[in-house]
């Protein structure tokens, strides 16, 4: 095998940048490798890269015309070029196509073919950055419609490229002229991009039961969201961008490159705007991955404190086997404002999610990487977090400084009664007093155990809202639970019914299900 054969196929297996943030950090020193990789894989091919980033030969300029669209193809599976081949067929066939001598389609045609489906200013976005592809490496104006070999290389990109190729065409479709763009300008390309997901996917009916909330007096999700992926971007010193005297900061295509190879969620969002905008490769992309089934028992609908925003920020920092279904343990606006009901219904039910919203809008929770026990001791492990919904999204990972992951605690007269993460008795980084409605978050500066600030608006909190989410599937021992009688899982019903005079009429004709090993 050539050493270019070798290279490539190392990129193909080891590109680490549809690493979700959950997987990311249980995979440091795997994905220092991959990087490492990664970056050999690119070697040779930056040798045939012109300064638009686009692949070109040595030769005439039909030439490396051909080899562009050929590199793109051979992206593609022979199934997907033949679907992505039908549906340029159908852009540059209808009445809004361009009227040129080579086959290609116009704006108008692209709107005509997604409709409602993606906001306007995404659609326009979109075309401008296929539009803009420039095939032959020389300075030329912008064409007057899209080729059928800049939609096909724009798609591979999009879909099957690597960072470098994403970055490109995301510069192209910020702005028309080549060089560095503005961060604000960044910045509301994310906000488009993220509100095109949502909007989507409601228009596609594809919110698998959740709903696109709208808190009165915050920042709209949207805002929240692109404003935690805008912060992952860096400058060239390391920096990160932050304050709004930032936002005039030039970006160049290095650092759009390592923003888009360390903030996969760019990624996926352009992917879920392909896919389902255009009706293009849908069989490609694994919605459960994004964003999970939503269980409510029957009968017990609610308005959640969670949108489908928040949902897609929390759920890709979850282990990838939990990010399939979230099913509804407990809410207080279903189950009341009771400690003792909250106990009973999350404990002993695998790993789950809490939030609660505070008095002042303050939305936060945590990650619970294990079933809740009633007990003194401290338990979990270090996959839990901590995490902010508003007035800003974060998730805190652990420090290692203790073992202080999870606390639950009932009935006891000496130690702390209630429910709590990370830090130390009396000084949680979150705490669920007895108390139902009272808790704290303490962190002078930052919690020790998650390093998370404080996370409510004031150190001592009231709150009305409160919900805990089982992820994933449920343990074992729950489905094995789910499968006895009541009279089997506690005793003393089936003596208080024999005292009444009751008679148990399927006694000897069932088998007791014997209890897990």
């Amino acid at each position: 095998m050539k050493r270019n054969d070798v290279l490539t196929q190392a990129a193909m297996w080891m590109n680490p940048e549809n690493i979700l943030p959950g997987e990311r950090s249980q995979t440091r020193k795997t994905t220092c490798v991959q990087r490492h990789l990664y970056e050999m894989s690119r070697v040779d091919k930056s040798a045939q890269t012109d300064s638009t980033g686009f692949c070109q030969i040595e030769g005439k300029m039909g030439n490396a015309k051909s080899r562009s669209g050929q590199n793109a193809c051979s992206q593609f599976l022979p199934e997907e070029r033949a679907e992505i081949d039908r549906l340029f067929d159908a852009l540059s066939s209808g009445k809004h196509s361009s009227n040129t001598p080579h086959r290609s389609f116009s704006l108008q045609a692209l709107q005509s073919h997604i409709g409602e489906a993606l906001p306007p200013e995404m659609v326009t976005r979109l075309y401008d950055g296929m539009q803009r592809v420039n095939l032959t490496g020389t300075a030329k104006g912008p064409s007057e419609g899209v080729s059928q070999e800049q939609f096909t290389v724009s798609m591979s990109h999009l879909l099957k490229g690597n960072s470098e190729e994403k970055s490109l065409i995301i510069l192209k479709m910020i702005s028309a002229t080549e060089g560095p763009v503005k961060a604000r300008e960044v910045l509301k390309f994310t906000e488009d991009l993220v509100g095109s997901v949502v909007h989507v996917l409601d228009h596609r009916q594809q919110l698998r039961g959740w709903t696109q909330k709208k808190a009165p007096g915050c920042p709209p999700r949207v805002q929240v969201l692109a404003a935690q992926l805008f912060s992952e971007m860096k400058l060239q010193e390391g920096e990160k961008l932050l304050g709004p005297q930032q936002l005039d900061c030039d970006c160049d295509r290095a650092m759009i490159e390592d923003w888009v190879f360390r903030t996969p969620h760019v990624a996926m969002f352009l992917s879920v705007v392909i896919h389902r905008g255009f009706l293009l490769l849908c069989s490609s992309l694994n919605l459960s991955a994004l964003l999970p089934e939503r269980l409510v028992d029957q009968g017990r609908e609610f308005e959640s404190i969670l949108d489908v925003l928040s949902v897609i920020y929390l759920n890709s920092h979850l282990p990838r086997e939990q990010r399939h279904r979230w099913h509804l343990l407990f809410s207080s606006e279903l189950h009341g404002h009771s400690f003792a009901q909250l106990c009973g219904l999350i404990t002993q039910r695998g790993p789950c999610v809490m939030l609660l919203e505070d008095h002042d809008g303050h939305v936060f929770g945590g990650f619970a990487s294990c079933s809740w026990e009633v007990k003194p001791q401290f338990q979990g492990d270090d996959r839990c977090f901590l995490f902010s919904i508003s007035p800003s999204m974060a998730v805190y990972t652990c420090t290692g400084y203790n073992d202080h992951y999870m606390y639950l605690n009932h009935r006891q007269q000496t130690i702390p009664n209630g429910l709590g993460m990370g830090g130390q008795h009396n000084y949680f980084g979150l705490w669920i007093d007895v108390d139902f409605g009272k808790g704290h978050s303490k962190a002078k500066p930052t919690c020790t155990t998650y390093n998370s600030p404080q996370l409510s608006a004031k150190e001592n909190f009231r709150f009305e809202k409160l919900e805990v989410w089982a992820v994933g599937d449920p343990p074992e021992s729950q489905l094995a639970k789910s499968k006895k009688s009541i009279l089997d899982v506690d005793p003393e019903a089936q003596i208080l019914l024999e005292s009444c005079g009751r008679s148990c009429h399927s006694q000897g004709l069932r088998e007791v299900p014997e209890d897990d090993e």
